[in-house]
Parts: structure tokens; C-alpha cells; sequence
């Protein structure tokens, strides 16, 4: 199911029909050979926080706020505001196309910083803009497609692409001092798929069936709390996918998709990092995983079924989190369920996610160091990330989305240590 780049929900080179999404096709202009294409959202939400006050609620990499901190917001879903053009022609027996897409935002950032982390809530502030696509392809449909330049992965692009918070907020973080963007369910059933330059060839549908392959540019295992720094690279990364659509969507009957991915990537300790690190006990390993999904949709109703496995690639993002404080890899593992159902304009829906987070063989209780120092147990490790969303998503008209949705998001170390959220948000997105 292969539409035109930045269809209606406007995250990307958006493959597949997104949930709840209209089939918004952008302001179309023929200009000579080209035919040129702008299409976009705006969104904004208000998202009332209420944060966990309990003693022992810290948790490293835990993604539900702590400390009683709570707040209002007025801010950006988990979508970021989007224009998007894309120019397509057929030139020498081939379909040629480049995108470009910018994503700002409603919220202020530190000096309007890019992308900037968290927000920065003052007077006289401005927003950032994420510049997250810049690629352009050719191919047919006799052959297949290539992709060279930066746009979204494939390692857990459908999971995103088919969660239902995508139009709405998910999971806040935050909240306080809201960025460009909220979590959904990033790092909270599924490891985001981001953005990242590379070379993708992706084949025609053979009988329901596509695939892609391609290299990408590694990504650094950063230093934090608790894990090794690695960010010497002479390998690229590696993604790929396999897809199934079945049935038809246009009927009552069932109809869906089915889809695997892997990512898999070498990560090298450079001097610097050795220095910073001390004694490691791998220099050097590699962070794989794979994932599997399937959604299917019937007579009104629509189920999605994803998880994902993996050792050394981390949690929230790819490689953040991947390994111990001596460089002893992490397992992590995690995924999401998800049912909604269509009454007219209305839709309706549930879902429930976990990312998990295992400790590595240099963490657990008796753990030495390669230089017989005796580490102990990594006391607020993340053991769990999980939610709970209810949403309601009202077809306000052909380009507007009204969306309320009720989030618990619980945070669990190791230790024992927890901490819960609850939001609510109220706002609507619209499509061009």
C-alpha cells in the first residue's frame, strides 16, 4: 500500500494508510514536467499533567515524571507541525522524485534552538524547526525504487505509523516545558524509528508482498547514566523489512497488513571513549533486533499487534541505553496492542504498551569489573516503561480532527522504585 509522500498525516514518506487519517493529497501544482505538491498539519493540544509525588519514584530513563511536578500545557501531539514539498515527473523510463520536509512547532525552544530537547516556556520565545527530510528517488514500477538521502528508517516505522496517538499526544514527557514534540508511544511499546540518511531500495509488490533493504548512517552508543559510551563506526547500519497487504480496504470484509523488520549495527569504542569509559569489558559489539507486526481491520473495527526483541540497541531510541557501565550488552524487548472502532465520524480507541530494559550481565547483584572491582546492582536501572491510553478521534470535517485521550504512563526500575502519570489532552490536528 504505497501512497504519494506526506498523504494526510504528514510524518514523512509515510508508507501504508495511517489510522484515522483521512486521504488529504496536498495542493497539487503542474508546473512543465513536474508535478509539485504541498501538504502539511497543524496541531496543538492543552495536556493537563499530574505527576507522581511518592517517595522512591526516581527511575534512570524512566518516562513518567516524578517529584509532584505537575502542569498545563498548551503544546504540539506527537506529531510536529509539518510542510512538506515533494516534486515528482517520469524522465528516461523512470518516476524521479524529491521531498523536503520541515517540522516546527507551537512550543518555544531554548533561543529557538532546532529540534531543541525540551522547551523553554519564557516571553519572547520561538519555536525550532526540524528539518527531518531531505531525499529524493527513482526506480518503476518494473524494478523497484531507490531512496538515497535522509527520511524516516524502517526498523519500527510501521509501529509508529499505526499507533493511534499519532494524532493526538500519547504519553507527554515534559509536560512542563513542552518540546516540538510528545512521546506517543515511543519508548513505551516500541523503539522510535527516527530519521537518519540513507541508501534504501525498496521492490515492487509481488502478490501482496514488498520489501525494502538499506544502509544507513550508524548511530553512536552515547554515554548515560549507567551505560558505556561507543561512537567509532567503520561498518554501516543495516535495516531491513518485509511487508504483506491482504484483503481490501475499500471492503467490509478483512483486510490488513502483516510486516518484519531487523536493525543491526557494529559499535566500536574509540580511544576517547576507552579513556572516558575506563576498563571495558568489550570494545566492541554489535546491536541487533527485530520486530513483527500485523493490522487488520473489519467491518468497522481495527486491531494492531506489534512487539520487538533485541540486545544491545537499547530502549526509547535506537542505541540509547544499549549497554552496562563496562560495556556488557542489554536485552530489551517490548510492544503494544491496539483496538479501535469507527461509529461514523467517530473513533474510538484502546491500546496498552511496554518497553522493557534488561539489566547486563556487569549489572546484576555479585557483578565485578574486568578489574575485580565489585559493582553491585544498578539500583534505579529501568526495568519497564508502560501505558494505557483511551482515545476519541471526531472527524470534525474532511481536513480536522478533534481528539481527546486519557494517559497513564508508569515508569519501574529494578530496585523497586515507580513512578505514575496521568495526563489528559484535549486538541485537535489539521491536515492539508
Amino acid at each position: 500500500m504505497k501512497k504519494r509522500i506526506i498523504q494526510a498525516i504528514a510524518i514523512g514518506a509515510a508508507i501504508g494508510v495511517m489510522p484515522f487519517a483521512r486521504s488529504v493529497a496536498g495542493i497539487d501544482v503542474q508546473a512543465g514536467d513536474w508535478k509539485l505538491d504541498f501538504s502539511g498539519n497543524v496541531n496543538g493540544f492543552y495536556v493537563q499533567t499530574q505527576c507522581d509525588d511518592a517517595a522512591n519514584s526516581a527511575v534512570v530513563a524512566g518516562l513518567a515524571c516524578n517529584g509532584g511536578d505537575h502542569s498545563a500545557a498548551v503544546r504540539n501531539g506527537l506529531l510536529p507541525a509539518a510542510l512538506v514539498f515533494s516534486a515528482t515527473t517520469r524522465e528516461d523510463n523512470l518516476d524521479i522524485n524529491v521531498t523536503i520536509g520541515l517540522y516546527p512547532g507551537i512550543n518555544s525552544g531554548a533561543g529557538g534552538a532546532v529540534n531543541a530537547p525540551t522547551g523553554l516556556p519564557q516571553a519572547l520565545g520561538t519555536p525550532g524547526i526540524d528539518a527531518r527530510q531531505a531525499f529524493f528517488t527513482f526506480g518503476d514500477a518494473s524494478w523497484g525504487t531507490v531512496k538515497i538521502g535522509r527520511d524516516i528508517g524502517l526498523f519500527g516505522k510501521d509501529a509508529i505509523l499505526d499507533d493511534m496517538t499519532l494524532l493526538g499526544v500519547g504519553s507527554s514527557t515534559n509536560n512542563a516545558a513542552p518540546s516540538n514534540t510528545s512521546l506517543g508511544r515511543i519508548g513505551i511499546g516500541y523503539i522510535y524509528t527516527d530519521w537518519e540518511p540513507q541508501i534504501t531500495y525498496t521492490t515492487p509488490s509481488f502478490a501482496g508482498f514488498s520489501g525494502s533493504l538499506g544502509v544507513f548512517q550508524p548511530l553512536d552508543s552515547p554515554a548515560t547514566p549507567g551505560s558505556a559510551s561507543y561512537t567509532k563506526h567503520d561498518q554501516p547500519q543495516v535495516q531491513a523489512g518485509l511487508s504483506y497487504g491482504f484483503g481490501d480496504p475499500k471492503s467490509e470484509g478483512l483486510s490488513g497488513k502483516a510486516w518484519v523488520d531487523i536493525v543491526t549495527q557494529k559499535e566500536q569504542a574509540s580511544a576517547a571513549d576507552q579513556a572516558a569509559n575506563g576498563p571495558l569489558a568489550q570494545t566492541s559489539f554489535t546491536g541487533s533486533s527485530v520486530d513483527l507486526g500485523v493490522k487488520a481491520d473489519i467491518a468497522g473495527f481495527e486491531g494492531v499487534v506489534y512487539v520487538y526483541t533485541g540486545k544491545g540497541v537499547g530502549t526509547t531510541g535506537l542505541y540509547l541505553f544499549a549497554t552496562g557501565a563496562t560495556g556488557q550488552k542489554r536485552k530489551s524487548d517490548g510492544g503494544y496492542v491496539q483496538l479501535t472502532y469507527k461509529l461514523e465520524k467517530l473513533k474510538i480507541g484502546v491500546s496498552y504498551g511496554e518497553s522493557n530494559l534488561y539489566l547486563a550481565s556487569d549489572e546484576r547483584a555479585g557483578a565485578f569489573s574486568p578489574t575485580g572491582t565489585y559493582l553491585g546492582f544498578a539500583s534505579d536501572a529501568l526495568k519497564r516503561n508502560s501505558s494505557g491510553v483511551i482515545g476519541l478521534y471526531y472527524s470534525l470535517t474532511k481536513h480536522v480532527t478533534l481528539v481527546a485521550e486519557g494517559i497513564e504512563t508508569k515508569a519501574q526500575a529494578w530496585n523497586g522504585n515507580s513512578a505514575t502519570e496521568k495526563d489528559i489532552a484535549l486538541g485537535g490536528i489539521l491536515f492539508f
